[in-house]
């Protein structure tokens, strides 16, 4: 008895995340919990199944993309520091200007990017993550290229020589690139060695780079390196960083995104 309730009840937050769905486009797992009044482990647990109408990639509730062994793994991990990546894609929001054209790369953290995209601006946007466009797709004044090739579920992302090749002709004057690790002397790196060439391209490609990353992420080494870190504009990162890890890194373009002080936010709500 127990078990047809519980799967009642399953089918009910299926149809009302459906409903949400079809009126938002991919709604962040936290709006998703808030709006069905449960916890945001439940609605893993409901999208988690091969029969779940929907999926749960990159902290967001999106189309069912893939069976359910190939989807996302790093979900939870993405969101123990979600509040962090949000502070870095603020920040990094802020150096977007109408009519420019950019690159956003794919990963966990790049999301709350492109939520944080001024909004209503006329823009041009690259990516290669099916996450990234489901976002940018809603928006009206924001034309599109989602680059295409063998689809990763991994990192949700696509990749093919053709890609690399016309990003690296494409005329990108901001990139805003994601990294799983960022350390001083041997640069920023990835879990996904497919993501490099569309990385480097990237970078090679746009007037502009910003790699973009909480603070968890500094001192990290992962196992495909994509570029030294004198490559980039600026390395924006969301979080408090320990001093010892700022001394790591003096002398590089770091720029701290940090959540205010306690006092500092009781100023602002007097």
């Amino acid at each position: 008895m127990s078990t047809l309730s519980g799967t009642a009840a399953r089918e009910a937050r299926w149809r009302q995340l459906q409903t949400l769905f079809a009126a938002r486009g991919a709604l962040p797992l936290a709006h998703a919990a808030e709006a069905l009044q449960v916890s945001a482990m439940t609605i893993r647990r409901d999208l988690a199944g091969p029969e779940a109408p929907l999926s749960c990639l990159g902290g967001y509730v999106v189309a069912a993309l893939a069976p359910a062994a190939a989807r996302y793994t790093l979900d939870e991990e993405a969101d123990q520091h979600a509040p962090h990546k949000r502070l870095a894609c603020r920040r990094a929001a802020e150096q977007v200007q109408a009519g420019d054209s950019l690159f956003i790369d794919c990963g966990t953290t790049m999301p709350h990017l492109a939520e944080a995209l001024p909004p209503d601006i006329a823009l041009n946007v690259v990516c290669y993550s099916l996450n990234i466009a489901t976002i940018l797709s809603r928006r009206p004044n924001t034309q599109l290229m989602l680059l295409g090739g063998l689809y990763h579920a991994s990192s949700a992302s696509f990749s093919s020589d053709e890609a690399v090749a016309y990003l690296r002709r494409l005329g990108v004057n901001k990139a805003f690139i994601s990294a799983g690790g960022v350390h001083a002397e041997r640069g920023a790196s990835c879990a996904n060695f497919h993501e490099v060439p569309v990385k480097q391209a990237a970078i090679a490609s746009a007037a502009e780079s910003f790699l973009v990353v909480d603070d968890s992420k500094l001192g990290r080494l992962r196992p495909a390196f994509f570029s030294p870190l004198a490559r980039f504009s600026r390395i924006i990162v969301g979080g408090a960083p320990s001093p010892t890890m700022r001394t790591q890194f003096k002398g590089l373009k770091l720029e701290v995104a940090a959540a205010p002080s306690s006092a500092t936010a009781a100023r602002r709500r007097g």
